[in-house]
C-alpha cells in the first residue's frame, strides 16, 4: 500500500491505521523472532511457570538481540492495484487457470518478494498462501 501525499486526507489516516497493524504483526528483529518460537514451542510458558511469574529477562534480552542487525527476507507492499485484484481473485470459486496464475498470481508474488519468475505451470499453493499472509496483515 502507497503512502498518501497528503495527511489532512481519510486515505492518508487509513494507510497510518494499516501501517501500524502491519509493523505490529510482522517481526523487526532477532529479540521478536526469538519470542514468536518461545511462544510457539511452549518454551515461553515453561520458563513462567517455573519462574513463578517473576521477570525472567526476557524482556530485557528481547531488546538487546532487537538492536542486532538480522538480514530477514524483505517483504514489499502491495500497490493498491493489486490489492484489489486480490481482493476479487480470493473470490473466485472453482479451479485456478493459467491466465490467473501468470497474469495475477506471479506478478504479485514477484512484487512482493522481489523474485524474477516468469511463468509457472503448476502448484499455486506455493504462491498463494505466503500472498495472503501478507493480505491478511491489511486486514
Amino acid at each position: 500500500m502507497k503512502e498518501p501525499k497528503d495527511k489532512r486526507t481519510k486515505a492518508w489516516k487509513e494507510w497510518d491505521q494499516w501501517k501500524q497493524n502491519f509493523d505490529k504483526k510482522n517481526s523487526i528483529g532477532l529479540g521478536d523472532v526469538v519470542e514468536k518460537v518461545t511462544k510457539a514451542t511452549g518454551i515461553k510458558k515453561m520458563v513462567e511457570t517455573f519462574t513463578d511469574g517473576k521477570d525472567c529477562g526476557c524482556g530485557k534480552r528481547k531488546e538487546k538481540l532487537n538492536k542486532i542487525q538480522v538480514n530477514l527476507p524483505m517483504v514489499r507492499c502491495f500497490t493498491q492495484e493489486q490489492f484489489y485484484q486480490w481482493t476479487e481473485f480470493r473470490k473466485v470459486k472453482g479451479d485456478i487457470t493459467h491466465k490467473h496464475m501468470n497474469e495475477i498470481i506471479i506478478p504479485i508474488f514477484n512484487q512482493l518478494f522481489a523474485r524474477k519468475i516468469q511463468k509457472a505451470s503448476c502448484c499455486p499453493i506455493r504462491f498463494i498462501d505466503p500472498i495472503n499472509d501478507v493480505y491478511e496483515s491489511y486486514l
